[in-house]
């Protein structure tokens, strides 16, 4: 146990961290979008079907590939952190916070679904192809 962490400080992170993903979970529909394009907007939440590259040179934003966006982070894909790299990632690209990006599905594998609430940027490549 770290240090100065008393065990009903933890209780009460953990259970603040519980409460969080059950109210993600809720807002989440239990379906994911199927779409024939890359992206679309539900309200004021953009949803991107993502093509993830782990292990890349550099973090970048790349071209669409039938309907998908490819995304290439340098992260290394072990147990989900090359997601949550992108999730960073994508949080400044689009000037929202992290907590704003959900993955719907996908956290482990290359193909994903992102739901991104109220983005106040939108990256070129999508600002010029998004309906």
């Amino acid at each position: 146990m770290p240090r100065g962490l008393g065990e009903n400080k933890i209780k009460r992170i953990m259970a603040e961290i519980k409460a969080r993903k059950e109210k993600t979970a809720k807002e989440i529909s239990t379906n994911p979008k199927k779409m024939s394009t890359f992206c679309a907007w539900d309200g004021d939440t953009l949803i991107l079907n993502v093509l993830g590259t782990p292990g890349a040179k550099q973090d970048v934003i790349g071209k669409v590939k039938g309907n998908q966006l490819k995304i290439s982070v340098t992260e290394a894909p072990r147990a989900g952190r090359a997601t949550d790299h992108m999730v960073r990632f994508l949080a400044k690209e689009f000037d929202v916070s992290t907590a704003d990006i959900v993955v719907v599905f996908g956290r482990m594998n290359i193909n994903k679904q992102l739901r991104i609430k109220a983005p106040k940027k939108l990256p070129p490549v999508i600002a010029r192809l998004a309906p």
